[in-house]
Order: C-alpha cells, then sequence, then structure tokens
C-alpha cells in the first residue's frame, strides 16, 4: 500500500475511515454523536454547540468582512496590533514583559502553535520528556518528529503533581525537551510554583528546551496560583510558551493561537512561519483584539465553570468503583473508572444508557487507562448540563449494581 511509504508516526495513525476511533476529535465521531442526539462532553469547547460569541467581538469581525480588509493576509507572523494587545495581557497575567514585535508570534490555534513550538528542535532520537497523563499531541508531535517519548508518569495520590525525581532517574544524554501542559489536561492540575521551580532548575542544570502549552491557564480556582514557568529565574531564554483565546474566551472556532519566546528563538520561529503555519484568519485576528480589550465576559464564563466543576464532582464521586478529584481549572472533570470496567467498556455503556458522549483516557498517556475525561463546560443552559450528568450517574450506578458493587 502507498501508505507504507510514510513515516511511522503516520502508518500509525487512524482517522475513523476503516476503523473505530474513540478520540472525539478525529475524523467525524462527533458529527455522527451528534446526529444520533447524543450529549456531546467530549469536545472541549466552551459552550458546544450553542451559540457564545459575546456581541461586540462578533461585531468586530463583521466590520472587517463589511469594510473589506477580511479579504487580505496579515504577515504570517501575525498583527501588529493583536501583538500588542497580547503583550499587555502578558504582563497583567503572566508576569512576562516582552517586546510585541520580537518575542511574539500569532499562529491559527494553539495546536499549530504547539507543533511549531516543538519543531525546530527535535531531531531523529532526540528525547522528549512530557507528563503522563497529558494532552495527546504532546505524544504524537513527539513521534512525527521522530523523537523518543520519555513519559513522567503522575497519581491521584499527589494528585497528579509531578516528582522532580522521576525526571532526574530518566534523564539521558539524548534528553533533549521537556513539555509540559500546566494547566494539565486531561486531569486539570495546576503545577505549584515550588514543583515549577525545581523543574526550572532542572531544565537550567542540564541545558534542555521547555515547551509549555498554557491553553487552560483560565480559569484556576480556589485561589491557587498560576505559574507562568517562562517568567521564572533561568527560563525565559530556554522556554517556548503556547497560548490560545479558545479556552478561557470561550473562542474556538477563531481558531487564534500565539508563541511567545526570546529573541533568538523567534527569529528562527519569524523566519519559517510562512512555510510552517502560514497567516492566521485576519477576521479572527480582528476578533481576537476586540476580545483582549474588553475581556469582562470571562467572568461570567467562570462562574459558570466553577458551578459545573462542583455539579459533576458532586453527581459523581460517591458512585462504587468512581474515584474523582475536584477539577483545578478549565471545564474538564478527570475520573477514574477503573473500579467498573475498561474506559472502552464504560465510554459505551454511558453512550447506551444515558446518551452522553465523553472521552477515553487512554489517548491522554499509558496512565489515562481506566480513566474518562468529561467535558463540562459545554451547553449555554445549565439545566441542560445538570440533565446529562445526572443520566450520566444513573447509569454509573446501574453499572456499579451490575458489577455487584451495590445493591
Amino acid at each position: 500500500m502507498i501508505t507504507e511509504k510514510m513515516i511511522p508516526a503516520f502508518q500509525k495513525a487512524e482517522g475513523g475511515l476503516f476503523s473505530s476511533v474513540e478520540k472525539a476529535d478525529v475524523g467525524d465521531a462527533v458529527v455522527k454523536l451528534k446526529e444520533r442526539g447524543v450529549a456531546l462532553m467530549s469536545w472541549a469547547d466552551p459552550f458546544y454547540p450553542d451559540p457564545s460569541m459575546p456581541p461586540h467581538v462578533a461585531e468586530a469581525m463583521i466590520e472587517s468582512i463589511r469594510s473589506g480588509f477580511a479579504s487580505h493576509y496579515t504577515m504570517p507572523i501575525g498583527s501588529g496590533e493583536l501583538k500588542a494587545e497580547i503583550a499587555e495581557k502578558l504582563k497583567k497575567v503572566n508576569g512576562l514583559t516582552v517586546v510585541p514585535d520580537r518575542n511574539i508570534i500569532i499562529t491559527p490555534g494553539s495546536d499549530s502553535g504547539l507543533f511549531f513550538a516543538m519543531l525546530p528542535f527535535i531531531h531523529e532520537g532526540d528525547e522528549v520528556m512530557i507528563v503522563d497523563p497529558s494532552y495527546p499531541n504532546n505524544f504524537q508531535n513527539t513521534e512525527i518528529m521522530g523523537g523518543v517519548i520519555v513519559r513522567i508518569p503522575v497519581y491521584a495520590e499527589n494528585g497528579y503533581q509531578f516528582n522532580i525525581s522521576d525526571f532526574e532517574e530518566r534523564l539521558t544524554k539524548k534528553t533533549k525537551m521537556i513539555v509540559l501542559t500546566n494547566p494539565n489536561n486531561p486531569t486539570t492540575t495546576v503545577y505549584r510554583r515550588e514543583k515549577l521551580l525545581e523543574l526550572a532548575d532542572f531544565a537550567v542544570k542540564n541545558d534542555l528546551v521547555v515547551v509549555v502549552d498554557q491553553a487552560f491557564e483560565q480559569p484556576v480556582f480556589d485561589g491557587i496560583e498560576m505559574v507562568t514557568i517562562a517568567a521564572l529565574p533561568g527560563m525565559w531564554e530556554r522556554t517556548v510558551s503556547v497560548f490560545s483565546f479558545s479556552k478561557g474566551m470561550g473562542l474556538s472556532g477563531l481558531r487564534v493561537g500565539y508563541l511567545v519566546a526570546d529573541d533568538p528563538i523567534m527569529d528562527k520561529l519569524y523566519g519559517a512561519a510562512v512555510s510552517v503555519v502560514g497567516a492566521t484568519n485576519t477576521s479572527a485576528q480582528v476578533g481576537a483584539i476586540a476580545a483582549l480589550r474588553d475581556d469582562s465576559f470571562m467572568g461570567k464564563y467562570f462562574e459558570c465553570f466553577d458551578r459545573r466543576r462542583r455539579i459533576v464532582y458532586d453527581s459523581l464521586h460517591d458512585i462504587p468503583g468512581v474515584s474523582m478529584q475536584l477539577s483545578e481549572s478549565g471545564f474538564l472533570s478527570w475520573v477514574d473508572v477503573s473500579g467498573l470496567g475498561t474506559e472502552s467498556e464504560v465510554l459505551a455503556y454511558l453512550g447506551e444508557h444515558a446518551l452522553v458522549s465523553i472521552n477515553s483516557g487512554a489517548p491522554y498517556g499509558e496512565e489515562g487507562k481506566g480513566h474518562i475525561r468529561i467535558v463540562h463546560g459545554v451547553f449555554s443552559d445549565n439545566q441542560v448540563l445538570e440533565e446529562a450528568v445526572g443520566k450520566m450517574r444513573k447509569a454509573l450506578f446501574r453499572l456499579a449494581k451490575e458489577k455487584g458493587l451495590c445493591e
């Protein structure tokens, strides 16, 4: 077959045309589920599928279309006006003081941004340290680039915080990079300052590159400090930070992300941008500018996500065979269902008996097996969400009863 001529990472990829794929963002699985009337709680897109764009953002984009400006490219490195607004946000939220035209590049979403951030550094055989579980693209990108995945396991009993000793024990002469998602997707863990200081010291001491994806940096709950690792001593010159407008601002469909890095790194990214990522959508960048200039809408979103994480926790944590922790950030819940069966069995059971679609934990790493990820940030109506979670609770209790875990 012609596919045998592909690199190994693509040969092993499956897009759902010839096999069943549990990963929600592969192929057209979500479309098919939606057609069946299944409640989609597997798509990390705030308030999907309901309209949610703030009016002032929509109006700015519409005006860019009416004026004719939207039909033109911006530079592949991104709108200067948008980068100036981002620089203000970085100073206020992330503790980073940057030069907009030297330290920021706009990308068509943070997925392509993450790939672009990793791409310049990974040679064949380079080892990349990745917390497990974490975002599937961290692993797949490494494989596509010919790197070797080095898994750093984290566990519920430690609140999914990493131990620096696990990094130290796995360090070799081939170690090149650490890829971190902070807050973590799927566990929602926010890595504490003391942990990140240890990791920063480890990276500096061993001259490692750090790529950190902060797509879920807002909101963070319960007064937990969100630390941007690039702002820690010795980290600015070796870190590429990846950011998104998709999660905290709920503007997933705009496909606008951005990378932040020191000048020597950014100069190379600027030079390759047109070949790798191209220019981000012009009207989407206009919308992102409007969102940054008036981000007051985010407060209502954060209140909603706070309420919903508690609804999910209160509804599911006491079910026999189920174990979970209250989410620390974003709009996800990470649930250990290994007491009820494999993640695939539980997914199928919930699909049949609760008519909900959630994520298998398996794509999130070896430590994701036996887990499910619930996106509780979907739907604009809280009642719809509560009804779906209620159906999940009934179905999981029913499964626990079938397994002999309760009467």
